[in-house]
């Protein structure tokens, strides 16, 4: 399958609708051999409308922000740019500081949604704090968090100011499920998006059998039928990474696969949903 027909798109607290497939970009921009195919690809999964491009200042100790910074140049107003804060920076004044800093790696004034990378032993309201005044200058539209479990949000929203928290950015593919046993519908239930990243668990899920044979009833490849398992409902984004334009078509094309009963079901019968809490996995 090579073609997409449209772009699916997921709505925010605020009702802002952001597409649901994007583009990650872990690890890109770290090997100088391969920077202009990354580009490329990233300019590519634009034309498509996978216009929601994730990055954090951990990536390459900023590299990938740079990278990001030059494959966006003159199409930044087409783009909804997520970025991370460490939580060693995410004091108030040192997520403002270093948020100023991705700024500037990224060669833009503004972040539409940034995001807590971790829990650490800075107190939210701090993070919290330093968010709202990077709000407040226009530095940042909305903020949101990354690898929070259901115990990590039900606190949050009980911080002051917690409540307009944006998504949870979680791993989230066939083979870890665990967040949709409490985490998923408590995100749900209080109208927050997924955003799951890894969809096809850094390529390993490409050699399931089981991904192979529905792909070949949707003629399509395994890498598709993982990321249309991830979109099967509402209110997820995803956010695959490759440096490759060919690849960035393939996921685009994920967007026109509809999995039927039987597919869900035989994907159900090799990675089963959860029967009990489990806590949050992490890469």
């Amino acid at each position: 399958m090579t073609a997409s027909t449209g772009i699916r798109m997921v709505a925010l607290p605020s009702g802002e609708r952001i597409a649901a497939l994007g583009q990650g970009t872990w690890y890109l921009g770290e090997n100088p051999t391969t920077r202009a195919a990354e580009i490329a690809a990233l300019r590519t999964g634009l034309d498509l409308g996978l216009t929601v491009v994730d990055t954090a200042e951990m990536y390459g100790q900023g590299a990938s922000e740079i990278l990001v910074g030059e494959a966006l140049a003159g199409r930044r107003d087409e783009v909804f740019l997520v970025d991370k804060v460490l939580p060693n920076h995410a004091t108030a004044a040192g997520t403002i500081r270093a948020c100023r800093q991705s700024l500037a790696r990224l060669g833009t004034d503004r972040i539409d949604l940034y995001l807590l990378h971790w829990r650490s032993t800075v107190p939210l309201a701090e993070t919290l704090a330093g968010f709202t005044e990077l709000i407040d200058a226009g530095a940042i539209r909305y903020w949101g968090v990354s690898n929070f479990d259901f115990d990590d949000m039900t606190e949050l929203v009980n911080v002051p100011g917690g409540t307009t928290v944006s998504t949870d950015q979680i791993l989230y593919n066939l083979t870890r499920r665990g967040p949709e046993y409490d985490l998923i519908p408590w995100l749900r239930r209080n109208r927050l998006p997924v955003m799951a990243y890894s969809p096809v668990e850094q390529g390993r899920l490409l050699h399931e059998p089981i991904l192979a044979a529905i792909a070949r009833r949707h003629d399509a490849t395994p890498a598709q039928i993982a990321l249309a398992w991830v979109l099967r409902n509402d209110g997820v984004t995803t956010i695959p990474r490759s440096g490759n334009p060919e690849h960035v078509r393939e996921n685009a094309a994920a967007l026109d696969i509809r999995l039927t009963a039987e597919d869900l079901a035989a994907l159900d019968g090799v990675f089963p949903p959860p029967r009990r809490p489990m806590p949050l996995e992490v890469l």
